[in-house]
């Protein structure tokens, strides 16, 4: 029997995971993530595909993020018509986060042809609001833990991952000539004791892993997540500046705003005005509501009345027109916009009028990927370009690593031996090559398993 796994994104890289299963009676992929970052890799996504997406008869999805989900409705739009299976929670943010990705395009298309400052003429996206709707409606929800049979010999379950609402691992059990080989894809692996998500569950026994190293040469700084704020915020509030914290919507806008509300219940924070500057941010708090119950989200949460997530200090913002009037409000205040990795959208308008102006403060609260403006504040940018002009970087920037979704280094070596019988091979992906270079060893090192680092479009024979 022919099985074969081949990887299209989230191969060297931090972003884009798409991960393509072939067998004798089905051809399907493991997520559909856009590339992000590094201007090669975002030209990454107009390429021609190795593959026809005509050709594939079904898409499972282990969360909503874009990174993992981003790229559907380029498929859809390319000729692909087949169901998308992913948790109910996933389908909810889903359509949140791939409407406003075609909006984001679409705006932001418009916005080069109108500043002339594209290579493009015109400028277009990569797909609209249609492509989007259509991706959306292929979508099924299913429950964790439950198996289904999309095609003859294949069949999966999902597993709570933890990292943000609905995300799961999933589990494939492939039917072999000579009987059946399991394969576990963890999407993002998420931490341990941490508030808003519960823990991930424990990795299933399989024969081989796909597994995600973003911060696998890494450990997270041990520091309280509400301490960290707490000292980075009061000082720009004692310079009277602002606070930008460019957040991703779904998961850290959530946290990070429950981290506020608990500094100031504590005493620990003024309560100086916070804005969320994000259409997205705003109904993905909502969903979080809506979901209450649901295995990844922290019930200890739920009991304390979780669902009131944000300070009563909190002004939502949802027009341009209430974005807009944000530049003529002295600090201090907290300013709380998408993306979180100051690629697109609001928050670069802000940053621009922010960052030459040394008395505010640009509070980096997630992953900031190479070739992103945030990652460039890092490696110590004097300018950072934002439509066509040079901006000065005279704010300070502070990462707080604490606050990320995806496990440390000793997070994920726990979360790969939560199976007292390691995988016989571990694909170390989703992560640049140092960290995955890092990862890999740890793992034959401790676990004596055989590790493959894949290239981008490399094929293996299972």
């Amino acid at each position: 029997m022919s099985l074969s796994l081949s990887f299209h994104g989230g191969a060297g890289t931090v972003t884009g995971s798409r991960f393509l299963v072939e067998t004798d009676s089905a051809r399907f992929l493991v997520d559909a993530g856009l590339f992000q970052g590094l201007k090669k890799l975002r030209e990454t996504n107009w390429a021609k595909l190795r593959f026809a997406p005509e050709s594939l008869d079904f898409i499972l999805l282990t969360h909503a993020h874009i990174d993992h989900s981003g790229f559907l409705p380029r498929l859809t739009q390319l000729g692909f018509r087949g169901p998308v299976r992913t948790t109910g929670a996933s389908l909810d943010l889903a359509r949140l986060l791939l409407l406003d990705a075609a909006k984001i395009q679409e705006e932001d298309a418009a916005y080069a042809n109108r500043k002339g400052f594209s290579k493009h003429h015109p400028a277009l996206p990569l797909y609209t609001s249609e492509d989007a709707a259509r991706a959306i409606s292929l979508i099924e929800p299913l429950s964790y833990g439950d198996w289904i049979e999309p095609a003859e010999g294949v069949r999966a379950s999902f597993r709570n991952a933890g990292h943000i609402l609905g995300a799961a691992m999933i589990e494939l059990r492939l039917r072999t000539g000579g009987g059946e080989l399991s394969i576990v894809f963890s999407g993002d692996v998420g931490r341990y004791a941490v508030p808003l998500h519960s823990d991930p569950d424990p990795l299933p026994e399989c024969d081989v892993l796909v597994m995600e190293a973003t911060y696998g040469d890494r450990e997270h700084d041990p520091t309280p997540m509400g301490d960290q704020i707490q000292e980075a915020v009061m000082t720009a509030i004692a310079r009277r500046g602002t606070i930008l914290i460019p957040s991703f919507a779904v998961g850290r806008a959530q946290l990070v705003t429950l981290l506020l509300r608990q500094l100031i219940q504590a005493g620990k924070l003024p309560e100086i005005p916070i804005h969320i500057d994000s259409p997205m941010a705003v109904d993905a708090t909502r969903i979080y509501g809506q979901h209450l119950r649901d295995l990844s989200l922290d019930s200890a949460g739920a009991k304390d009345g979780f669902g009131q997530l944000v300070p009563r200090t909190v002004q939502f913002h949802r027009t341009v027109e209430e974005s807009k009037s944000l530049n003529q409000l002295p600090g201090p205040r907290i300013i709380i916009s998408a993306s979180g990795m100051l690629t697109s959208g609001r928050v670069v308008h802000h940053l621009k009028r922010l960052l030459p102006d040394e008395k505010n403060l640009i509070l980096l609260v997630g992953f900031q990927a190479a070739g992103t403006r945030g990652r460039a504040m890092m490696e110590g940018a004097r300018t950072i370009r934002m439509h066509g002009e040079d901006i000065p970087v005279r704010a300070r920037f502070i990462p707080i690593s604490g606050l990320s979704a995806h496990a440390d280094r000793g997070e994920l070596l726990r979360w790969v031996r939560s199976q007292p019988k390691p995988p016989r091979t571990i694909f170390v992906t989703h992560a640049e090559q140092k960290a995955s270079n890092a990862f890999a060893r740890l793992l034959s090192n401790e676990l004596g398993v055989r590790t493959i680092e894949p290239e981008l479009g490399e094929r293996f024979e299972l």
